[in-house]
Order: C-alpha cells, then sequence, then structure tokens
C-alpha cells in the first residue's frame, strides 16, 4: 500500500496555477481560499507573489483582451474585466487601444459569420443581435451595417 500523498502548499497550489494561465488577484484569491481557512493567508501569499513579478493585473488584463479581442467588443471585455476585479481606471490604457481597433474587429467578427449586408429588417435585426451580443458598441453596429469598411474610416 503507498502512502498518501502530501498535499501541495499554498504557494505551490498558486505556482501552478499561475503557470497554467495568467489569473486576476481576485480569481486566484477565489480559488485559493478553497483550501486554506485564513483569507490572511491568502492575501499575504497574493502580496508576496505580485512582489515577486509572479502575479500581475497588467498582465492578466493583456491576456484577457488578448485572447477575446478577436470575437467580442469593448462593453463584453470592459464587462469581463470589472468581473475580475479590475477596474476601469486600472486598464484606462489597454481599453483605449481596443477602442481605436474596435470597427476593424467588429467587421471581421461580422464578415466570418455573414457573406452579405442585410437586404430587409429582419436580416438588419438578426446581423445587429450577432454584434450587440458580442458587446459591440450600437455606433459600430451601425457602421458596419452600412458597409463601412476599417480602411475608409481611417
Amino acid at each position: 500500500m503507498t502512502p498518501p500523498r502530501a498535499q501541495p502548499s499554498l504557494r505551490a497550489r498558486a505556482v501552478r496555477y499561475l503557470s497554467q494561465r495568467e489569473h486576476s488577484p481576485l480569481e486566484l484569491r477565489r480559488k485559493l481560499l478553497r483550501y486554506c481557512e485564513e483569507a490572511d493567508e491568502v492575501d499575504a501569499l497574493l502580496a508576496s507573489l505580485e512582489q515577486a513579478g509572479l502575479l500581475s493585473s497588467e498582465r492578466f488584463a493583456q491576456s484577457l483582451i488578448h485572447r477575446r479581442q478577436q470575437r467580442y467588443g469593448n462593453l463584453r471585455i470592459a464587462q469581463e474585466l470589472e468581473a475580475h476585479g479590475l477596474p476601469g481606471d486600472a486598464t484606462a490604457a489597454l481599453r483605449q487601444s481596443l477602442k481605436d481597433s474596435e470597427l476593424a474587429r467588429a467587421h471581421a467578427a461580422w464578415s466570418r459569420k455573414f457573406p452579405t449586408l442585410p437586404q430587409d429588417a429582419p436580416e438588419r435585426a438578426r446581423q445587429a443581435r450577432f454584434l450587440t451580443q458580442r458587446g459591440f458598441s450600437s455606433d459600430t453596429v451601425r457602421a458596419v451595417l452600412r458597409g463601412e469598411t476599417p480602411e475608409a474610416s481611417d
């Protein structure tokens, strides 16, 4: 019979999570609290990980934006950042870069799904709903459905 395996330390768990992908401090805290009775211990560990450069809100925000920007609009991405505990002022520069490329990203998402511009009101509503559900602004949705291309708006 094999002896029971020792449980990994809290720090080892945190490093394992961070080695798989970037995590926000809030998300990592929530995951680690399952394995610890003391919230202060988790908070101290998160502070030491940030001090060591292993945990970074900025890197997490960049990672999330990079993963989501081809499919989703600014509103959806901003909502996800806030859900992870990253307020708007902390990610203002990243959000500005997203805003600058929103029409191009919306047009790319639209063109992957639809071959032509809408010919009637029901089709226009369907295409607008598609883009709106992905978090693109109403101005951007109108521009895409009017046939504006990113090159024409530059």
